[in-house]
């Protein structure tokens, strides 16, 4: 089998580069190593470190996979150029100096950024976005490690599909489509209880009662007006797509949208997120706001539409992929899941519905989907190998746990700490996964338990 070859995020190769400098063994080739995948009555077991630990080794770039045949595929994969692939960064994109470092991916702003120099990364991001058309194999590149604040907004907009990439083009794109979303609004929401059908009130009902449930502990989403947003836009999305249907969780998507393009109104200095700030737009703003968040969560779903259609098979579809790959990955793990009475679908059904937002800070998901959206099918397969690398961080200590212990953890994994830091790693861990078994079905298609 041909594996497809592809180099490895610049923050990975960097925190590799440390901890295996000391190793001068030669390389391992890729192809070589691969062979393992077409050994489908074996696992191949990988060993995850957690993210975090005790003396927070973890933290700051620890050892990613612990087995040496690992490392050396890992050292040889950071060697090689992507083939056909749009969304993973090339090698040496970031080797500017003042990138060269996983600190400079997430740390704040300085507190007097008008004094210091561009980054390199900042300076990419405006080479691409003030293109007369913004090349969006390009852009995939650039977000896989990360949007600075000030690009976010824009860059989510281009790679959902909603703003043009031709720039001549976006403002009459905006008036239109904006214009549209308010005629929607007249047409299904601005309207009688008694000019709706029974199905129509019920789905209304419903997003009534999931809007205020909605993040709650964020304050920015106990905010009246943002609430108002939300049922508008809900409601619509549900009347303009009959053959899917709302469902719970539609709204968690719609809340990174909503806080990136609230953010995009203000100084990086000030935190959307308290909903102190809602008094300082005016009602226009707000209009705006709604209809762009309405239209990009529109082309979102569209990208993962079965996900909500009836018995939501798209969902189904990964939580029977996750268990597949853990299953060759942690098969220890899996026995013990299944000798104790949890079953995958208990606890990841949500992930694939609400795409892990229920499991981290918000901000943290931001971050998160910079990487997803430079993905080709990020929210559809590269959110797999997210979830089996977030679910293997945790192995060691799951192993020991009772059925009672395993459902509460579940419910409740204890990520409220975790910073971009943390979510890059295990992004850089989700990609070797990828590196490992994206170019092979045999995760999917061995029937066999691990050994």
């Amino acid at each position: 089998m041909t594996t497809q070859r592809k180099s490895l995020p610049g923050f990975l190769r960097r925190s590799l580069r440390r901890n295996y400098e000391e190793d001068d063994e030669q390389d391992v080739d890729l192809q070589d190593s691969t062979s393992h995948r077409s050994q489908d009555d074996e696992s191949y077991p990988i060993e995850i470190a957690p993210i975090s630990n005790s003396n927070g080794k973890g933290r700051n770039g620890a050892t990613l996979l612990q087995n040496e045949e690992q490392k050396d595929l890992v050292r040889d994969a950071s060697e090689r150029s992507i083939s056909s692939h749009g969304g993973a960064p090339v090698a040496d994109e970031l080797s500017s100096p003042q990138t060269n470092s996983l600190r400079n991916l997430s740390s704040p702003a300085p507190e007097e950024p008008s004094l210091q120099p561009k980054t390199y990364k900042e300076m990419q991001y405006e080479r691409t976005l003030e293109a007369p058309v913004v090349n969006l194999t390009d852009l995939r590149k650039l977000t896989w490690n990360g949007i600075p604040f000030q690009h976010r907004a824009t860059s989510w907009k281009l790679l959902l599909g909603y703003l043009p990439t031709n720039a001549a083009r976006r403002e009459q794109t905006l008036r239109r489509r904006r214009n549209e979303y308010r005629d929607a609004i007249a047409q299904h929401y601005d309207i009688d209880d008694d000019s709706r059908t029974l199905q129509e009130q019920e789905t209304l009902r419903q997003v009534l009662v999931d809007v205020p449930r909605t993040a709650p502990s964020v304050p920015l989403f106990r905010n009246e007006r943002i609430k108002r947003i939300l049922n508008r836009l809900l409601y619509v999305w549900a009347m303009r797509h009959p053959a899917s249907s709302y469902v719970q969780g539609i709204n968690d998507l719609a809340t990174p949208l909503l806080a990136v393009f609230l953010a995009d109104y203000f100084d990086e200095s000030v935190d959307v997120l308290d909903g102190e700030v809602m008094n300082q737009l005016s009602d226009e703003q707000l209009d705006e706001l709604e209809a762009d968040i309405y239209w990009c969560l529109t082309n979102l779903l569209s990208s993962i539409q079965d996900h909500y259609t009836s018995d939501q098979p798209g969902v189904q579809r990964m939580v029977a992929r996750l268990e597949e790959l853990v299953n060759r990955i942690d098969g220890d793990l899996c026995r013990h899941l299944r000798d104790t009475g949890i079953e995958f679908l208990q606890f990841s059904f949500k992930w694939m519905n609400c795409l892990l937002l229920r499991e981290f800070p918000l901000k943290c998901v931001f971050r998160l989907w910079d990487t997803y959206l430079s993905e080709k099918a990020g929210f559809e397969d590269f959110h797999v190998y997210v979830c089996a690398a977030f679910l293997c961080q945790f192995s060691g200590q799951l192993q020991q746990m009772s059925f009672d212990e395993l459902f509460g953890f579940m419910q409740d994994i204890p990520t409220n700490d975790w910073t971009d830091t943390e979510i890059e790693i295990l992004l850089s861990q989700a990609f070797v996964l990828t590196s490992l078994f994206g170019g092979s079905d045999a995760h999917l298609t061995s029937g066999q338990p691990a050994r």
